[in-house]
């Protein structure tokens, strides 16, 4: 058994279960690495080599595997559970039109999306009490 995540230990099935999705969602994605760029060698009418191809693509899957590792260290330094696009925003920070484009399609989206409060934090009992007596006027 190893120990995983939550302190728990995971039971052998369930750790060749996470494996064999893990290589799944790595073939997938070197696929889709490797399909882009023969599009793009294409378009430019380039020819690219298949070690060529699966370097491009190994090194793109480690890169992703580093980013989703810097965005949860950044969800997690901030205090939450989940990575929102500040995160996203942060990551680029070393490559400025990279942010520049990340913070107009984030502003993008939120122009996009319908006006919603912000979920306020539950007050305290206390502070019930304080803004309701505050709010009391005597009667005269």
């Amino acid at each position: 058994m190893e120990d995983i995540d939550g302190g728990e230990m995971a039971s052998e099935p369930d750790r060749e279960e996470e494996e064999a999705a893990t290589d799944l969602l790595r073939d997938r994605f070197r696929l889709c690495t490797i399909s882009i760029a023969e599009a793009e060698a294409k378009q430019c009418g380039m020819e690219v080599s298949q070690p060529i191809m699966a370097c491009i693509s190994d090194l793109a899957f480690k890169f992703a595997e580093q980013l989703a590792k810097d965005l949860e260290l950044f969800a997690q330094h901030a205090g939450r559970k989940s990575v929102n696009m500040e995160d996203v925003i942060l990551s680029a920070h070393r490559n400025d039109h990279l942010a520049a484009s990340l913070r107009s399609f984030g502003n993008d989206l939120k122009a996009k999306e319908p006006n919603m409060e912000r979920k306020r934090k539950k007050s305290s009992r206390r502070e019930d009490k304080v803004a309701r007596d505050v709010l009391r006027t005597p009667d005269y």
